[in-house]
């Protein structure tokens, strides 16, 4: 592959979880990332798949429910078979079709690391941390 083409690939992982948080598809989410996968935020650590599975599924079934994210990339770099991206995140609840006038409240900013597998790009690392204000 080419550095465009696993850049794409890095891209088309994301996009899939993205559009699996909109479906509430918390096996689609979770089936993205390692076995071994990791989830830092404020408060949370989940240390492998089935632990961030279980944590999306309550989310879906609750307070994430309807919710979508909205992404925005900030830097991309592969580095061999590992790729890290930053992005900036908001999350829109269930009824918001638009970023809210209070986004920059909820912003964070994360960090993802993605390895190249046997069966392709997967999610390695997740952590974000609320945008300074």
């Amino acid at each position: 592959m080419t550095e465009n083409d696993n850049t794409e690939a890095v891209r088309d992982v994301l996009r899939q979880a993205y559009s699996a948080w909109a479906d509430n598809d918390a096996d689609a989410f979770a089936a993205l990332y390692t076995d071994d996968a990791t989830v830092v935020m404020p408060g949370v650590f989940h240390p492998d798949r089935a632990t961030i599975h279980g944590y999306m599924s309550a989310g879906f079934a609750g307070p994430l429910k309807g919710s979508r994210a909205v992404d925005e990339e900030r830097s991309l770099r592969v580095l061999g078979d590992s790729a890290i991206v930053i992005s900036r995140s908001i999350i829109l609840m269930a009824g918001e079709s638009d970023v809210p006038d209070d986004a920059d409240a909820r912003a964070v900013t994360a960090t993802w690391v993605l390895t190249r597998t046997a069966d392709g790009w997967k999610i390695a690392a997740y952590s974000n941390a609320p945008e300074a204000r």
